[in-house]
């Protein structure tokens, strides 16, 4: 008994044990609750978040008033009040941006009238020429980071006109302005509040962590409730997903701030104000610009899935693209997405990692040479343009602006690529791909199905039991048993069964691969690249290379998935072995050990802990994937979110899905954080 209280391992055996007992005892026919829990009034929660939104929006605190414009005083509530004027403040921010880039009257009507801009035709927006703009982005990544960086952020703009996809770049770039600024002062606000205050960010935790484990589709549900669809409804539950990242990095930030950096503030004489604005927050500058460069690349990857509600730009063409699967066309706006998103995660991150220079005394010309260069090319490129526009009034100016007709195109090309494809791997895929749905999917979803409730609940309770003792125990179940509660159960284990499958594979590749790489400083120079590059890709651009070589089916989202998820299982094996410390490998090697012996002895032991947090972003990875895998085609929790954003009165399903979702995430989470935490101590690295 002494042997097996103290060896986990045999603990965990026994718990499998009866879990399989429990599977083969429990009859489908006859289990009752103890196979799947029957209809309560738990059911009827759909039905209450529902009402409560309705009463939100059509009954709470109902105010009077006056319409101007028709003269009559009509009724209306609070929240619809707010989020009428909420969405006008993002709409028109969005609109006066996008015409600064685009050009338009829009924003000059609102001061005005149509009226106004049909007597006054000179009353628009002129918009940038694209020339100034592509300069611009060499000038920023020179400033920023240098040749490199400017070489990269400039061909990448140039990419973008020359192709013809300026005008929904563009436009999805607007968005992202918007959704940017607003996310960074939400999140450094709320994370300075939480910094001062303890009892808020105890508060704030909890719903941090169930918000960054909602998936994508979860936020635009309530948003298209409240604020109705378009680049308004997309911008603010782009605003409401990009916030928690930004929240608890300025609470990382601040707390990191040495104590002896605080008293030297306070013993200049600083008063609170001060403290916070002069001191902490310069002093964590570092980790707030990270929270900067996380924000951005939320709001890029958010952007393309707000297509779904009307949000406009290279998201909402991608979408249409490959609905109609024209997969040349999807290839070439994701090709745009992935360059905005790669040339914005560098830009940001270089000036997270810029140094100034506070002491430097250089004349004004030298000092503002970037922006006096801007502004002299912006005069000239407009000129050019506009001379081009006179002289040849009847002909179409490629310095001034081209759209999609008049640039380049790859489309035929990578079409005749995948014609190609499909024509001569059409036998080798569908048997490969009859194989895997025959053999493995459909066992694999078959097992998952037949698990009793009452089996799955005692294996997960057991589990949390044995690695966190009682506290993870109830934790862990409680969250399970919600989603057992709900009519989803066989839903959440089929989106179980695909996350399972996806991890296995992703972390058997992630870690021989990162293993391997680790093991010379070039290759992981290169691997730790590759990663960074690939994890700026928004997820939703995983899928068109799957669509375009296995079409449309479980294995197509299984395979965008095991891509996606195989980043951070690489990423932090290669991080942990090259964080052992040099000192106990040379001691491994003067014992006589073999290269072999120190990996399997020495290094993996050690990175262990780390390897198990890249496992548990893996599995987040995974199940997100999973729910965005929906759009072609699964029957799992994520469809059933998605047919909530097509279906009248289902917010309420909608925000539960998301919930039952968010649960499996956190009890991983918790599980896979809890273990590694106490592996770390008994190795005295924590």
């Amino acid at each position: 008994m002494q042997y097996f209280t103290g060896h986990k391992w045999t603990q965990f055996v026994a718990l499998l044990a009866v879990f399989f007992a429990l599977v083969i005892v429990i009859d489908p026919a006859t289990g009752g609750n103890l196979w799947r829990l029957q209809e309560t009034s738990f059911w009827l929660l759909p039905d209450i978040v529902n009402d409560g939104l309705k009463f939100l929006i059509d009954d709470f605190w109902v105010v009077e008033i006056y319409d101007p414009e028709l003269d009559i005083t009509e009724e209306s509530t609070m929240i619809q009040e707010f989020t009428r004027g909420l969405s006008g403040v993002i709409l028109f921010s969005i609109n006066l941006i996008r015409e600064l880039l685009l050009g338009g009257v829009k924003t000059v009507v609102a001061f005005t009238s149509w009226e106004f801009i049909s007597a006054n035709e000179w009353a628009r927006i002129p918009a940038l020429p694209w020339p100034a703009v592509a300069a611009g982005a060499f000038l920023i990544g020179h400033y920023l980071g240098g040749r490199s960086l400017s070489i990269l952020a400039g061909t990448s703009t140039l990419y973008i006109a020359v192709f013809g996809q300026w005008t929904p770049a563009m436009q999805t770039l607007s968005f992202v302005l918007v959704a940017v600024p607003v996310s960074v002062f939400l999140g450094l606000t709320s994370g300075i509040l939480a910094f001062k205050n303890k009892s808020f960010e105890s508060i704030l935790t909890p719903l941090l962590n169930v918000a960054q484990s909602m998936p994508h589709f979860s936020y635009l549900i309530p948003v298209v409730v409240f604020f109705g669809i378009g680049d308004h409804a997309g911008a603010i539950s782009t605003i409401i997903f990009a916030t928690p990242p930004m929240i608890r990095l300025t609470i990382l930030g601040l707390k990191k701030v040495s104590p002896e950096v605080l008293e030297a503030g306070m013993m200049s004489g600083c008063n609170a104000r001060q403290l916070m604005f002069r001191v902490l927050i310069p002093t964590a500058r570092h980790d707030i610009l990270i929270g900067v460069n996380q924000v951005i690349m939320q709001c890029l990857a958010m952007a393309v899935i707000a297509s779904f509600i009307g949000a406009k730009g290279l998201g909402y063409d991608l979408l249409v693209s490959l609905n109609m699967l024209n997969i040349g066309q999807a290839l070439e706006l994701g090709v745009s997405i992935v360059l905005i998103a790669v040339v914005l995660d560098k830009l940001s991150l270089a000036w997270a990692n810029k140094q100034s220079d506070y002491f430097a005394e250089l004349p004004f010309h030298l000092r503002h040479k970037h922006s006096l260069a801007f502004l002299g090319i912006l005069i000239v490129t407009s000129a050019i343009a506009y001379a081009v526009t006179v002289v040849f009034p009847d002909k179409a100016n490629y310095l001034y602006f081209i759209n999609d007709s008049q640039g380049l195109t790859t489309e035929k090309f990578w079409d005749f690529i995948v014609d190609w494809i499909i024509t001569n791997t059409y036998d080798a895929v569908q048997s490969f791909n009859f194989f895997m749905i025959t053999s493995i999917l459909m066992p694999m979803k078959e097992a998952y199905l037949s698990m009793p409730v009452a089996a799955t609940l005692f294996l997960v309770a057991g589990t949390g039991y044995i690695v966190g003792g009682i506290r993870s125990a109830i934790i862990v179940t409680a969250l399970i048993a919600f989603i057992a509660l709900t009519p989803w159960w066989d839903q959440a284990l089929i989106t179980a069964y695909m996350t399972t499958f996806a991890v296995i594979i992703s972390v058997t590749i992630g870690c021989s691969v990162g293993i391997l790489c680790s093991r010379t400083p070039r290759a992981t120079k290169v691997i730790l690249l590759v990663c960074d590059t690939f994890q700026t890709f928004p997820s939703f651009v995983y899928l068109i290379p799957v669509i375009m070589l296995f079409g449309v089916s479980d294995l197509s989202v299984l395979i965008a998935v095991i891509v996606y998820a195989t980043i951070p299982a690489t990423r932090y094996t290669v991080e942990g072995l090259s964080n052992v410390p040099k000192s106990l490998q040379e001691a491994g090697s003067m014992s006589g050990v073999n290269r072999m012996q120190r990996l399997l002895k020495i290094e993996l032991p050690l990175a262990f802990p780390h390897i198990m947090l890249g496992i548990n972003q893996t599995v987040i990875f995974a199940l997100f994937m999973v729910i965005i895998g929906a759009f072609i085609g699964t029957d799992d929790l994520g469809q059933l979110i998605m047919q909530s954003l097509s279906q009248a009165n289902a917010m309420g399903q909608g925000i539960v899905l998301g919930l039952c979702v968010a649960f499996i995430g956190l009890a991983v989470d918790h599980l896979i954080h809890t273990w590694a935490e106490q592996r770390k101590k008994v190795l005295g690295i924590a």
